[in-house]
Formats: C-alpha cells, structure tokens, sequence
C-alpha cells in the first residue's frame, strides 16, 4: 500500500515512524518429559515338565472343558469347574445286604448354603443306587420335612420327642416318602426347646447317638441335616456320624464361616467323636458366569484340595419348584442338570465312604 492508495492522508504518514522488520523469536530448546527407566527384562520361568497334563486355570475355562465328559483316549481328563480332572467313577451297584449304616452329617453355621436341598437330592440320588436311606431332620424350622411333603406343624410325633421320651421308639417317629427307598425322621419347632433342655442332661452331647444306635443296622446311609448353628444339637450330630459333608455357597461370606466351622469339627475329633472326618466340601449356588464364584471356589480348592468334591451344584430355579411340590429334583426333574449333579454327588460320596 502507498500514500497514492488514500488521498487526503500524505501529511499523516509523513509524520509516522517506518517500521522496523519483525525479528524472529527464538524460543529455548524443548526437551521431552522424563519416563522412569524401564525395568529390565526378567528370563522367563521354565514350565513344569507335566504342564501338558497340568489344569487350566478356571477363570479361562471353555463350555467345553466344564462339560463334565472323561475321555479316556485322550491326554488327560476333562477339567471340571474345580479347575481338577473329573474323575471317572463307576455306577455304584445295589449292596448285597442292608446296613450297618454311614452317618453323615449336613453342616455349615452359615443359612441358606444349600444344607437342605443337598440332603434331600443327596439322599434320593443315594436311595436310586438301591440302598436304604434315613433322612433326619435336625433344625427347628422344619425344611427337610417341608421339602419332603411333610407338614411339621401338623406332626404328633417328631426327633424332639425321640430325644426327650424314654418311652418313644424310632419306628413311631420315621417315615416313609414318595420315594423309594427314602425314610424321613422329621422335626418341627418343638426341637428348639431341646436345646435348652439338653443342658441338664448327663452326657447331653450323646443323645442323638443313644437314640440311633437301634436303627444303625437298619439302613445303609443316614444323613443329618443340621440347624445353621454351632449350638448343642449340633454338636450332638457331629457325635453321632462318621462323616461330615460342608455345602459351601460360592460367595465370600459363606467362605469365612468355613474357618469357624473347622475348628468346632477339630474340638468334636478331640473331646467327642475320633472317629469323625470330613468326607469333602461341596460347592453350591455356583455360577460360573461371575469371576467372584470362581474366585472363592478356586480359593477354597487351593486351602483344602482333594477335600473339595469335583461336582459343583449350580443355581437353577429347579430347586425353589421342588419345594412346593415336596419332592426331590431327582423325581421332579430327573433328566436336568442339577439331578445329574446329584447322582453325582452320590457316587462321590459312596466312593470316599462306602455303605452296603
């Protein structure tokens, strides 16, 4: 532009200073932000020779390795939910003859970890093999009867007056279910009242065992289902069996009871019963979907191991049905999964403990 481009202003830019050319800015070197030094690379681990035949780890476990299949050509077992081998377990055959019985007991102080639902499918599975089978109710609320078509509020007789009547037999107490091979002693509130009752008594821990010394020849499994507690009959059904078995519902509450539990079983072996172990822990209420089940089953296979029993019982709503209509998932449903998972249950449980 020049002074020609608008007239009238000559006298205004003869006046103005001429500018002097822009210099460059120069702006200090920039250097990029510091990281902190890598760490140096680690060798690597070398892998057990057996690692072809180790288990994958249960967090990244295929439908088809938790598909309970043995593959007998194959390198190694299928892998359960318990990240083990399934083993393979034989049917178990009709016993020749009838008792003397294995009494396990069904405990864990924690409620609502599936202690009922696993002796009634327990014991149906168990009674399917051909072998005798009792069921005793032992806590106040009455479930296993319920489960089993019973209605405790309207019992005569129940395991609270086998405990406190000399004069009551087992035979006027037991009785039998829809299904085969399936006996029921059931319980109703008034075995709240035992518990206060039994701390007069002298040796008040060997009731239960006093009154089924008669009926231990007549069956070849009697299973105890135990109130959710660590109080007296608790402790009276751990005295009376030779076995226990821990449902365990795979969430972490339940987890921190088993510690409890535990030490109660030891104080039991010690004092009470010797000849008492735990035939194994059973996982309930699992759903392999969450990485919160599959952490604490895998945490309680890493403290107790072949104590943990490979078949895993998974939520289903089959189990609320079986309920209402009185009867157990092996007759109400017996071609699903969860009566597959009971059979079993059983054959594991006869395998660790023999009976008939």
């Amino acid at each position: 532009m020049n002074e020609s481009t608008f007239p009238g202003t000559e006298h205004v830019m003869g006046h103005l200073p001429v500018p002097e050319p822009a210099q460059p800015i120069s702006m200090p070197p920039t250097t990029p932000p510091s990281s902190p030094p890598r760490p140096a690379p680690t060798a690597p681990r070398g892998l057990p020779d057996n690692y072809a035949e180790m288990p994958k780890p249960t967090a990244k476990l295929t439908a088809e390795d938790l598909a309970p299949v043995n593959d007998p050509n194959g390198p190694r077992h299928k892998i359960g939910p318990t990240g083990r081998p399934q083993p393979d377990l034989p049917v178990p055959q009709p016993p020749t003859k009838t008792g003397p019985a294995q009494v396990i007991a069904m405990c864990n102080q924690k409620g609502g970890v599936g202690k009922t639902t696993t002796t009634i499918n327990l014991g149906a599975a168990i009674a399917e093999t051909g072998r005798k089978v009792l069921l005793i109710d032992f806590d106040p609320q009455g479930s296993a009867s319920i489960g089993l078509g019973v209605q405790p509020h309207d019992l005569e007789l129940s395991v609270y007056n086998l405990l406190m009547q000399r004069d009551i037999t087992p035979d006027e107490v037991i009785q039998p279910t829809r299904v085969e091979n399936l006996d029921l002693m059931p319980a109703n509130i008034d075995l709240s009242a035992a518990e206060v009752q039994l701390v007069q008594e002298v040796a008040r821990e060997y009731t239960l065992q006093r009154v089924l010394d008669p009926i231990i020849p007549l069956y070849d499994v009697i299973l105890i289902d135990c109130a959710p507690s660590l109080g007296l009959l608790t402790v009276n059904a751990l005295t009376a069996s030779n076995g226990i078995v821990v449902p365990l519902e795979c969430e972490f509450f339940a987890l921190r009871g088993l510690a409890m539990l535990t030490d109660t079983i030891a104080k039991v072996q010690d004092r009470l019963n010797p000849k008492l172990e735990i035939v194994g822990i059973l996982g309930t209420m699992f759903d392999g979907r969450t990485t919160h089940a599959r952490e604490v089953l895998d945490r309680v296979v890493q403290a107790f191991d072949e104590r943990v029993f490979h078949t895993v019982i998974r939520r289903t709503v089959k189990f609320p049905e079986t309920t209402v209509v009185g009867e157990p998932i092996t007759t109400y449903a017996p071609s699903s999964q969860a009566a597959t998972q009971y059979r079993d249950l059983a054959k594991e449980v006869l395998a660790r403990c023999p009976a008939g």
